[in-house]
């Protein structure tokens, strides 16, 4: 994928206004996602490419009213959409790459990105942005509501050796990003990768 977001914005714009209306059944894994990450109250999370925002109400909830939720996004169609499903009460949102966060370094406790590492461009060195935000010890949740095989099929296509949400693949990138897989799950009804920022 080119540096070249327009492509991604193009994509999502089209389907921003329809799109919590095609997954509607969606909610119970994002809300069981987030409780795996194991966040507590008064933490600060970042929702990276957070879409319509699906997972932001389980992230308010997770950090309670003393913790921080913010919600980026590149398409601001699917920030628009955010926006009138209400989720904007959930957390901040705000338009950015998440190739390049607005945000300080170490000044986050996690990072959830669901369905996000299929739109980086540079995997390893986008991955290693996200780090870059995260505390030592902060964790990120790499996220589907299906897994690798029940996506593939949804959209027509063979997996293969190279797919990047493979174990072997995907522990071997988030180990050269600065992080260390904790825990990988793929199965036909979600897929979630956990991972510990290392020091």
């Amino acid at each position: 994928m080119s540096d070249d977001h327009t492509h991604v914005q193009e994509f999502f714009s089209a389907r921003a206004a329809g799109w919590d209306t095609r997954f509607p059944d969606d909610g119970p894994a994002f809300e069981s996602a987030v409780a795996e990450l194991g966040l507590r109250a008064g933490d600060r999370v970042l929702d990276a490419g957070c879409g319509t925002g699906r997972a932001l109400p389980a992230l308010r909830e997770a950090v309670g009213p003393t913790g921080t939720v913010l919600g980026v996004d590149l398409t601001p169609a699917m920030l628009n959409a955010a926006v009138r499903a209400g989720r904007d009460r959930a957390g901040a949102l705000l338009l950015a790459d998440v190739t390049r966060l607005p945000v300080r370094s170490e000044s986050l406790d996690a990072v959830f990105g669901s369905g996000l590492v299929s739109h980086l461009p540079h995997p390893e060195e986008d991955l290693r942005e996200l780090a870059r935000v995260v505390r030592p010890g902060g964790l990120l949740a790499l996220f589907h509501p299906i897994g690798r095989a029940a996506l593939a099929a949804r959209q027509g296509r063979q997996l293969t050796p190279e797919d990047l949400r493979a174990e072997p693949n995907l522990r071997s990138l988030l180990t050269s990003s600065g992080w260390h897989m904790t825990s990988y799950t793929d199965e036909d009804n979600r897929f979630l990768a956990l991972a510990e920022r290392r020091a």
